[in-house]
């Protein structure tokens, strides 16, 4: 650690709701703050416009971080196997790595967008140099207050709201069996894409990313998980008459499926 420099604050963007209005939260109250996004080269465009817009619009630098290797090569140093739950290389490799060595020993402060109606950690580092801080849970600050902070400040929701709830790879395993079908519609090319990863090797190993089901047996049973989904959403606009229509469609994705997603990719 060099105690001869300033210490960095730093403010890690995912492409994702809390992450962005943290970073219009905080920019009048830390100056000198560093926005950073860990690019995996498998996101899907709308991110990309997402910040492109935060940069046009807060009047700052997004700095890209990018793992030396892309995906394909870790997946072959993993031996073909794609990442999940329970192996999440694909953060190590291509997140958690990128960010430490864009910090190298200088002391830093990170800002960590996990707000105060949230029970989880987010990312902390191992390393001592950095230190991890949480304003919104330390203010109080609630997905109600996100959804104003965006609004008020012109930015908005990433366009992926209208179908997905999370940020992330288009590829992610965190993704529910209704945002997979709607990946299918709204990039089908990069459905295809996924859909290679599922391949048989010689040994007869078969990966899926979701876990239990094939992308192939999903497609076939689309209109269905549709309906369900649907369904669902009805009932939830009956209930919650005043909630939006991106905080219906999040609520029924999380009563699908409420395990908790990856703490990098989605703030």
């Amino acid at each position: 650690m060099n105690s001869n420099k300033p210490i960095r604050h730093i403010c890690g963007l995912s492409g994702g709701k809390d992450s962005a209005a943290l970073a219009i939260y905080m920019r009048d109250k830390v100056p000198d703050m560093e926005y950073f996004f860990c690019d995996t080269g498998k996101e899907l465009q709308e991110t990309y416009d997402f910040l492109d817009r935060m940069e046009a619009r807060l009047g700052v630098k997004v700095t890209r971080l990018s793992a030396q290797k892309g995906f394909d090569h870790f997946l072959e140093m993993y031996n073909g196997f794609l990442p999940s739950p329970q192996a999440r290389w694909c953060t190590i490799m291509m997140k958690i790595k990128p960010l430490e060595e864009y910090v190298g020993d200088d002391e830093a402060i990170s800002y960590v967008g996990i707000r105060a109606d949230e029970d989880r950690l987010g990312y902390v580092s191992t390393k001592p140099n950095i230190k991890a801080v949480f304003p919104f849970r330390e203010d109080g600050i609630v997905k109600e207050d996100v959804m104003r902070i965006l609004d008020e400040s012109g930015i908005g929701m990433p366009e992926y709201y209208k179908w997905r709830s999370r940020s992330g790879c288009f590829f992610c395993f965190y993704q529910r069996k209704f945002e997979w079908v709607k990946l299918h519609e709204n990039h089908p090319d990069l459905f295809a894409e996924a859909m290679k990863y599922e391949t048989e090797h010689s040994d007869g190993r078969k990966f899926t990313w979701n876990q239990g089901e094939s992308l192939t047996e999903i497609l076939a049973r689309k209109e269905q998980i549709i309906k369900e989904h649907e369904e669902r959403a009805a009932r939830e606009r009956a209930n919650r008459p005043n909630k939006t229509l991106v905080e219906i469609m999040e609520g029924v994705l999380d009563d699908e499926d409420d395990t908790a997603p990856c703490a990098i990719c989605h703030l």
